[in-house]
């Protein structure tokens, strides 16, 4: 006759926190957080980014620079979440539901390297790990006397003049020219255009919000220097184990790498470029469970806030410790859909962990530590805030998800005061507004429903912008 006792709720030692709860509240972020698209927010977010693909087609023809048929890479996420590397301390702030209510990061290579099979041998006798400058030694007469004005020139000693492709003066010259174009554009007003209610050069960013129907749209535009192929530096980092393996293949994860304009703590800002592997991110994104990025989309929505003055830590280094964790930890325990509680705890305990530490392995290059640089004080000032989070982890969460909660409050308010018509593409005949093409409707949510969070390459050629080709992966639309 002994009644066994009820098991006890499951606690986080640290905090207190039920970790029934803290799931629950993740969940509840989550729900907030992913916006769902009905057929008008998806004739928008084409709409904008028929106009944004416009505008670079116009770019490439007022000087031709650009390549003629460009391959895009299109990210969800602006850069201050974090879809690449590079420094938030240049960047304006702005905020979801104040200033924009969706954000994208567009890479635009202002150079190809595409013709090579063997690994890329990059110029970094003068710059940081993870860094390099670029001569345009590596490509045609051509190209260099298109592009001079955007380089810093080297005299050598035998008299060999040597041209180094600058990324500030590429983001000014990017900048320009998109300001001219968007002017040219304003002249002629179409019926159903985006208006362009800010262009700002963020460092070496263009971040342009684009007003669509009731929609706000942040586009981050980064020029970048394109490779297809493998960094030398980098290929020991092929040779060992990850998590991927299996799932994916390695084709798929070093079909190429991007210089994006960032430069090193003691870099010289107008020659060194930053090393990226955001087309291998968003391949290995594929293969991280559900649950794993619910507890990193959370954990980023307290960190953003929590740790953004001084600026030491960007979501970019969490986005890098969450892939490691990948390679440490069993495939089977990150696929359990009920454990993104332990994550986000352990997602908090890695960061704070790195910066007591102050290393954060660059997860592509290993060797490049990505902390290196801060002081003493400021990552011990981060440490305790962290820690404050890891006391009342539920707390956090709670405000993360009024954060949320407030800036889709912001949006409907602004959708009910905008228009209530749909809007026809820049390209569009100008027919009845109230008569959207009903296929394109469904075929983009369809395309936004059955790809959430994925990233999209896109192939389009300047002299004809009315023929955009999708990719998601390897299906084209």
């Amino acid at each position: 006759g002994t009644t066994s006792k009820p098991p006890f709720p499951e606690l986080d030692f640290r905090s207190g926190a039920r970790v029934e709860e803290l799931n629950k509240l993740i969940q509840e972020f989550t729900k907030h957080d992913q916006r769902e698209y009905d057929d008008q927010r998806a004739l928008e977010i084409h709409t904008a980014k028929d106009f944004i693909f416009s505008m670079l087609g116009m770019v490439q023809k007022l000087d031709q620079k650009l390549p003629v048929a460009n391959e895009y890479l299109l990210l969800s996420g602006g850069v201050r979440e974090g879809v690449v590397d590079i420094d938030l301390d240049e960047l304006n702030v702005y905020a979801r539901g104040t200033d924009y209510d969706m954000d994208f990061t567009l890479l635009v290579p202002a150079l190809k390297l595409h013709d090579r099979n063997q690994p890329v041998t990059l110029d970094m006798r003068h710059s940081a790990l993870c860094h390099s400058w670029l001569s345009l030694r590596l490509f045609d007469e051509g190209t260099i006397s298109k592009w001079k004005d955007c380089c810093t020139i080297v005299d050598h000693i035998n008299g060999a003049t040597n041209y180094f492709f600058s990324p500030t003066k590429v983001a000014d010259w990017f900048y320009e020219s998109i300001s001219i174009v968007l002017s040219e554009i304003q002249k002629k007003p179409q019926r159903g255009m985006p208006k362009v209610e800010k262009v700002e050069k963020n460092g070496t960013i263009i971040s342009i919000i684009l007003g669509v129907g009731s929609s706000r749209m942040l586009y981050d535009i980064v020029p970048v220097v394109s490779f297809k192929g493998w960094p030398a530096v980098a290929q020991s980092w092929l040779m060992e184990n990850h998590f991927w393996d299996g799932k994916i293949t390695e084709e798929e994860v070093i079909s190429g790498f991007y210089l994006v304009p960032a430069c090193s703590y003691k870099g010289k800002k107008d020659n060194e470029w930053r090393l990226s592997f955001a087309r291998s991110e968003v391949q290995l994104k594929k293969c991280i469970s559900s649950s794993l990025m619910q507890a990193y989309q959370a954990c980023k929505a307290i960190i953003i806030k929590l740790l953004s003055r001084p600026k030491a830590i960007s979501p970019y280094h969490l986005r890098s410790m969450m892939l490691w964790a990948c390679d440490r930890l069993p495939a089977s325990y990150l696929a359990q859909e009920d454990y993104a509680a332990h994550f986000l705890l352990g997602l908090i305990d890695d960061l704070q962990h790195c910066l007591v530490n102050k290393m954060c392995p660059n997860y592509f290059i290993p060797q490049c530590n990505m902390l290196e640089h801060l002081s003493e004080d400021t990552v011990m000032l981060h440490a305790r805030k962290l820690s404050s989070v890891r006391s009342d982890p539920a707390e956090h969460l709670r405000t993360a998800i009024e954060h949320v909660k407030a800036a889709n409050r912001l949006t409907l308010e602004l959708q009910r005061r905008g228009s209530t018509t749909s809007i026809p593409s820049p390209q569009s005949d100008g027919g009845d507004p109230n008569q959207p093409d009903d296929r394109l409707a469904k075929k983009l949510q369809q395309l936004v429903t059955e790809n959430p969070g994925k990233s999209i390459s896109v192939f389009i050629n300047p002299d004809d912008v009315t023929r955009p080709h999708f990719r998601i992966d390897d299906k084209f639309f």
